[in-house]
């Protein structure tokens, strides 16, 4: 299995990475772990990576929008354009679209980010008990029902087709299968009768060793795919086989490995996905913020791979070029979803390249052979750290052009003015806060920034394929993070645990860790008794919150335990180094929150949620419409804010652009030119995941899962919901 390929990367993409190496010449401050303000603000105040030239831009391969017709992965197809041909439902009739059919699963209540997927007339999508169900695409009647094997505490990764799933009709030797994660492997079904294909690994599953997450994508019988936790692999489609395995944190000698130095090896995962070129065998990763968010002190330097579009051969997992967004991530500013693949118009040709959306609000838009940008790329100086021990990147993206999805810059004039008690409540958090353009952290202060719910997320964008038009949903949510000193050591292991942390570690670390140091998706418990109560505590064990599922049924002896574990309260002594000081990292962090209003409204002035079109000829935005409303404040005369959301977009020829994901369970459907609502329904519960547009029985439907909770909230539940028309109707042109 080949490793990490040691090329040199492109030119352009070397110059773009070594703006942010500048960092390591610099002398350090006189204050001993302290970085030299003096020298950074030397430096210029811009920098450019240059745009791809004439000659380096890629021509475009011939392709047939019209062909666009069918959804055999959960992205659409395998560029992740999420773009329908079908035009039986169009701007002149979706206002008399109404619910076709409703499957409820009834094997629990839990939230789904899967898109499902239809073939040739059968929906296959997971459930909230964890399964994988095949329905009568035309009708929703279940045909078949597969349980996939349960942990006794599922993590994130125990989600089946957790992000998505892929069906591949097979070849001359190989019969035609659905591939998903679930847990730490990879399973094969057959699409008929919905089980396990025992010519693939052992009883139609291999071990994929960093966790599953994302919709794979197959090339010439490879079947690429990526690990939650880290890493690109390749797996025959056939048997299962390990062809290749990328190392998203370069290893030993690997090229980038000296970009992560310092004692923590750090993590980089492709948990927003993957694209594929079908016709240059190319592979598209979105690689995620380096982790752990917040804290980069064990792994100064500008930390390949993370944040950046990779393209790797997709036989062989050799790196062909990368582009960094954000260096030395210290904000959680992934970039966020499955590069897109598009068409462009540059210089009176036709180019093909390829998009990726980024919590930072930038929108990549990158050559797709070279890597190269199709808009010179501005970088622009950023602050030094005044933490002990940081070292962050002198420059951090700027880009004029593709015009930015939204600032990561907080700024005092944005905070909320929805009434005098907001803007009070607000800005008294403020004042204690720090804020800027890629302000770094300061120990024990609340920073605020545009970030972990901010500018684009996972949920993506559709391509309109003749226009070259961009459709995005996005957040203007602000997080509020505040990095803080650690006091807390494990238990040296010469002692023995107390009773709270045998409960712990059955029913909270395989979220958390057993070192309750979380990772880049789950907050840590370390440190949890200098900004929770006892009582806040309970109750969340109670409820859950979010993604975090009610802890499981415990004595009130057991939950006193656990409780004073993770208050660290009876603790036997902890483990120290030979210097005396404890083994833990010097900083942890308070959890993913955000700056609110008393009332729990985002404490910035609206929109809060934005549906965005780009014309990518251009870079321009086109027109934005707030995604979604608050009723209570309607009802108040404010007019609509748009809300949080994490569902994403699909565009159809019929002229229309379908999405929920918003805070008010409704799903959507917008003019693709103009951004006027034309259409609206209310769903059982939130639509997290975006929309599939098919054909079965002569009849255009949109499904849309409907199963609520997750980040944005709300009841959770089972449900799938499809649209159609009440009469079939004529096709009509766009």
């Amino acid at each position: 299995m080949p490793r990490n390929s040691a090329l040199p990367s492109s030119g352009a993409i070397w110059r773009g990475l070594g703006a942010g190496l500048l960092l390591h010449s610099l002398p350090l401050a006189a204050e001993p772990g302290l970085e030299d303000a003096a020298a950074r603000s030397a430096l210029p105040e811009f920098r450019t990576i240059a745009a791809a030239t004439g000659g380096e831009l890629t021509p475009a391969a011939p392709i047939r929008p019209e062909g666009f017709t069918t959804w055999s992965r959960s992205q659409g197809d395998a560029g992740a354009r999420r773009y329908s041909a079908l035009t039986q439902i169009n701007r002149a009739n979706v206002g008399s679209l109404a619910a076709a059919w409703t499957y409820h699963s009834r094997d629990g209540a839990r939230n789904i980010q899967c898109t499902p997927i239809i073939v040739d007339g059968t929906m296959y999508a997971p459930t909230a008990g964890r399964s994988i169900v095949a329905l009568d695409a035309a009708t929703g009647e279940e045909r078949w029902r597969f349980r996939v094997e349960q942990p006794a505490q599922p993590a994130l990764e125990d989600e089946p087709a957790r992000r998505g799933m892929v069906f591949w009709p097979g070849g001359p030797d190989a019969a035609p299968r659905i591939l998903f994660g679930s847990g730490n492997w990879i399973y094969a079904l057959d699409p008929k009768a919905g089980a396990p294909l025992e010519d693939f690994g052992k009883r139609g599953r291999v071990p994929i060793p960093t966790g599953a997450t994302v919709s794979g994508v197959i090339y010439r019988g490879v079947f690429v795919t990526a690990g939650l936790y880290g890493d690109l692999y390749g797996y025959d489609a056939r048997t299962g086989e390990p062809r290749w395995r990328f190392h998203t944190v370069p290893h030993g000698d690997e090229f980038g490995a000296g970009t992560w130095g310092g004692p923590d090896p750090g993590q980089a995962n492709c948990w927003g996905g993957l694209s594929l070129d079908e016709g240059r065998g190319i592979v598209f990763a979105a690689i995620g913020a380096a982790q752990p968010n917040f804290i980069g002190v064990g792994r100064v330097g500008d930390n390949l791979y993370g944040d950046c579009v990779l393209a790797l051969d997709a036989l062989t997992g050799r790196r062909l070029w990368y582009f960094q967004n954000v260096r030395h991530d210290i904000w959680d500013l992934d970039n966020a979803a499955p590069p897109a693949l598009v068409t462009v118009t540059r210089e009176g040709r036709r180019v093909d390249a390829v998009t990726c959306v980024s919590k930072a609000g930038v929108l990549l838009l990158l050559d797709r052979t070279s890597g190269k940008p199709i808009y010179p790329f501005r970088l622009r100086k950023a602050p030094v750290s005044r933490l002990p021990g940081e070292r962050t990147a002198a420059y951090q993206p700027d880009p004029e052009l593709p015009e930015l999805i939204s600032s990561p810059e907080f700024r005092l004039a944005e905070v909320t003015t929805l009434s005098p008690a907001a803007h009070d409540f607000v800005l008294g958090q403020v004042q204690r806060s720090t804020y800027g353009w890629f302000e770094p952290f300061a120990e024990g202060r609340p920073n605020l920034f545009m970030g972990t719910r901010g500018g684009g997320e996972w949920s993506g964008a559709a391509v309109d394929l003749p226009t070259g038009r961009l459709y995005l949903s996005s957040n203007r949510v602000v997080s509020k993070v505040t990095v803080l000193s650690s006091d807390e050591g494990e238990r040296d292991p010469a002692f023995p645990a107390a009773p709270g942390e045998g409960i712990y570690l059955q029913s909270c670390a395989a979220c958390h860790g057993p070192g309750r140091a979380g990772n880049g998706m789950i907050p840590p418990l370390i440190g949890l008794r200098h900004r929770m109560s006892d009582g806040q505590v309970a109750a969340l064990l109670r409820t859950g919150r979010n993604a975090m599922p009610p802890a499981p049924p415990m004595t009130e002896a057991q939950r006193n335990a656990l409780l004073d574990f993770l208050f660290r309260r009876n603790q036997p002594p902890s483990r120290v180094n030979a210097n005396g000081s404890s083994a833990r990292s010097s900083y942890t962090f308070d959890g993913f929150g955000f700056l609110e209003d008393q009332e729990g409204y985002p404490g910035v002035n609206p929109p809060w949620g934005l549906l965005n079109c780009y014309d990518l000829n251009t870079g321009k935005i086109l027109w934005r419409v707030p995604l979604g409303e608050y009723p209570e404040l309607t009802r108040r005369g404010i007019p609509r804010t748009g809300t949080q959301n994490l569902g994403g977009a699909t565009v159809t020829a019929g002229g229309l652009v379908f999405c929920a994901g918003t805070a008010d369970r409704m799903i959507r459907a917008f003019d693709a030119d103009t951004g006027a609502e034309l259409w609206k329904a209310q769903l059982p519960w939130g639509g997290y995941a975006a929309p599939a547009v098919y054909e079965a029985g002569g009849r255009e439907f949109v499904v849309i899962t409907a199963t609520g909770g997750g980040k944005v909230g709300g009841p959770t539940g089972d449900a799938y919901v499809a649209f159609a028309l009440p009469n079939q109707g004529a096709p009509a042109p766009r």
